[in-house]
């Protein structure tokens, strides 16, 4: 069986999720081959193994913290050449997708964005893609190279099936163009608590409706309660009531999760481009015109100001 690229999004070792839906999608199409650049390789490959890494081609080099990006496509770019690899599998992420990008430029291939679901086909890898506001389902396949495809943040539900996870060493030579950007310094993020927005199972979206950054404590309580996170429209952020690493939408994030609750979001189109494939979609608006009540599954004509805080003490209730 013909082997899969797989990058592995982590931090320090410890493998993020989205990884995991990766390694269960490639098993539909080979076997599993994971490229691990960075600290920590050898307490990842275990969880990598799990779920069904055949081996785990490990890089670590002060180039891929010190510079932006193509130092990880330079070593993706060697890993590729060591394996020649039926399909090459990032996560969706803004720098899943420039690696991709650049990527698919040095090798020449084709390339697919913000796949939902992959499957194997005569001629390769198929990949399902949502568009249009989710009122289009496409398949597609690369028809020249070997097919390079982001994959959304949970499109698929990770599935153990252990393998060998066997660490072998990938030798990396950096071009003089991969350092032309360095990073020259970082401002860790205040935690929260809560769940990466595009990793999050269910994520809770104020926007216009808000009426103010004050009154963004409702959505944040609603969100605390079912352990979700806390996304924004593009009105709420460039009013400056929340800020812009958590707006979702077409120039922010895209999220899928298995909940989304957006209050008082109109329901824009540059929005629901950023979260038209959740699993399930509640509005609470009380324009009962709202674009948004046509993507929904369940809708609420009223005034958030009384709907959320009411459903945020009957979850609580619920949860005794």
């Amino acid at each position: 069986m013909a082997e899969v690229l797989v990058y592995v999004d982590h931090v320090d070792g410890a493998v993020r999720k989205p990884t995991l839906e990766l390694l269960t999608l490639a098993r539909r199409i080979g076997e599993p081959v994971a490229v691990h650049l960075g600290a920590g390789a050898d307490a990842a490959a275990a969880v990598l193994g799990e779920y069904g890494a055949v081996k785990v081609l490990a890089a670590d080099a002060s180039e891929f913290a010190d510079y932006l990006v193509a130092p990880k496509v330079d070593a993706l770019e060697a890993a590729y050449n060591a394996v020649s690899p039926a399909a090459v599998l990032l996560p969706s992420s803004a720098e899943g997708k420039e690696i991709a990008a650049r990527l698919a430029v040095r090798i020449g291939s084709g390339i697919i964005t913000d796949a939902v679901d992959l499957e194997a086909g005569a001629e390769g890898p198929v990949a399902t893609q949502s568009v249009f506001a989710a009122s289009y389902s496409t398949k597609s396949r690369v028809t020249k190279g070997t097919p390079v495809i982001t994959v959304k943040p949970n499109s698929a539900a990770p599935e153990a099936a252990q393998a060998a996870g066997t660490v072998e060493q990938l030798a990396v030579s950096f071009g003089e163009k991969s350092t032309g950007t360095k990073v020259v310094s970082r401002t860790p993020r205040e935690s929260t608590g809560r769940p990466e927005l595009t990793e999050a199972a269910i994520v809770v979206s104020g926007g216009r409706g808000v009426n103010g950054a004050e009154n963004f404590s409702i959505i944040e309580a609603l969100a605390d309660s079912l352990g979700a996170a806390v996304g924004a429209s593009r009105a709420a952020v460039d009013a400056g009531w929340y800020p812009h690493t958590n707006q979702v939408g077409q120039t922010g994030k895209s999220v899928s999760p298995q909940l989304y609750i957006a209050a008082g979001i109109s329901g824009a189109i540059q929005h629901r481009a950023g979260m038209q494939t959740s699993k399930t979609i509640v509005a609470i608006n009380k324009d009962a015109e709202a674009p948004i009540f046509d993507l929904v599954d369940y809708g609420v004509v009223g005034d958030l100001f009384e709907v959320v805080p009411q459903l945020t003490d009957e979850v609580k209730t619920r949860k005794g």
